[in-house]
């Protein structure tokens, strides 16, 4: 039944991708700053227990749609039984080395997805829009820290599937003004709710660095491997822009009120593209080392060859969230790392 308060229709907020990692700590989020989260999510890699997790968290399980972003018909059945104000994209494969193996599962999901979504949101007239985007679209950056005008130069196919739909979401606009729609280009999420009950619960091998650390940490796996010490930095590993998963998702907060305001896009502005990111850059053998000090495990490494596709240094200029968004990152590698093992250490085997 489609909602009838008008205070509550301002806030409901359609999440895809919402029981995924970064999803379901926006949906926490969403609930604890007064919005009424909906989730879509077809469950490829992420676990429905996770529901009865937010609930445990926010005192209220959301709806859920069990549904496939691609199935325009399903997708328009949500949107027929709420009355949507805007939605928060995050529902996509994100694998960098899958992507390279396997480009054409990656254009077909990615992009396709994004039109089905836009689709029905047009058909529906429901034109606020924020989309999870990537710091890997800039590619090896030109300029560091990067701001969110250096030209992009993906070097995977999971990263140019990113640029495809911020252009496409350009032309969108372009079309049709009336759109608002803000680009989010994420750095590293790491770290989980500080409830412990939360978290990153990759399928399989993880292909981020926090939970390879954390699955070796609490035994899971024997070593961590380490993609190249010959990059020209500090000890050789890459440096990257960690933020803790929480932060980044206030970031989404922080747009959704920027987007209620008049000034956000008026009819000759193009859609908004913001960097969150900590300005703050960590070799893989810095984050290796704060996390055995934060859970008191030793995590042993081993060196092996570079990955296809990855650069040497990338962190964010994060200055321009700040400006229009009133945002920044508030917390520390410490409690990344910490927040990271709690959950690790309640939940060794991910969600059950």
């Amino acid at each position: 039944m489609r909602e009838n308060s008008t205070n509550n229709t301002k806030k409901v907020i359609l999440v895809t991708g919402g029981t995924g990692y970064i999803g379901s700590h926006a949906v926490i989020a969403l609930a604890a700053a007064g919005y009424f989260p909906i989730i879509a999510d077809n469950l490829t890699n992420s676990k429905a227990s996770v529901l009865e997790r937010i609930a445990e968290i926010t005192g209220k399980q959301p709806p859920f749609y069990k549904i496939n972003i691609q199935d325009s018909a399903a997708l328009d059945e949500v949107f027929q039984e709420h009355q949507i104000a805007a939605v928060i994209h995050f529902a996509g494969l994100k694998s960098v080395g899958e992507s390279i193996a396997d480009p054409l599962c990656y254009y077909e999901n990615n992009i396709i997805s994004a039109i089905s979504l836009c689709s029905v949101m047009s058909k529906r007239s429901v034109k606020r829009l924020i989309f999870s985007s990537s710091a890997s679209i800039y590619g090896e950056p030109s300029i560091i820290p990067v701001k969110e005008d250096c030209t992009p130069a993906p070097t995977n196919p999971y990263a140019r599937s990113k640029l495809i739909i911020e252009q496409i979401l350009q032309d969108i606009h372009i079309a049709d003004p009336s759109w608002r729609i803000v680009i989010l280009r994420y750095f590293n999420p790491v770290g989980a709710h500080e409830s412990g009950l939360v978290g990153e619960d990759p399928r399989g091998v993880p292909n981020n660095l926090m939970p390879c650390i954390s699955q070796v940490a609490v035994g899971n796996r024997k070593k961590i491997n380490i993609f190249g010490k010959d990059y020209p930095t500090s000890d050789g590993t890459g440096v990257r822009d960690y933020i803790h998963v929480m932060d980044l998702v206030e970031g989404h907060i922080a747009a959704l009120k920027k987007m209620d305001k008049a000034d956000l896009l008026s009819a000759n502005q193009r859609p908004l593209v913001i960097n969150l990111g900590t300005g703050q850059g960590y070799t893989v053998m810095e984050m290796i080392h704060a996390f055995e000090e934060a859970s008191g495990k030793k995590v042993p490494y081993r060196i092996v060859k570079r990955r296809p596709g990855d650069i040497a240094v990338c962190y964010a200029d994060s200055s321009l969230a700040l400006k229009l968004l009133k945002w920044k990152a508030k917390r520390s590698l410490v409690d990344m790392c910490s927040d990271a093992w709690h959950w690790q250490f309640r939940n060794p085997q991910g969600y059950l």
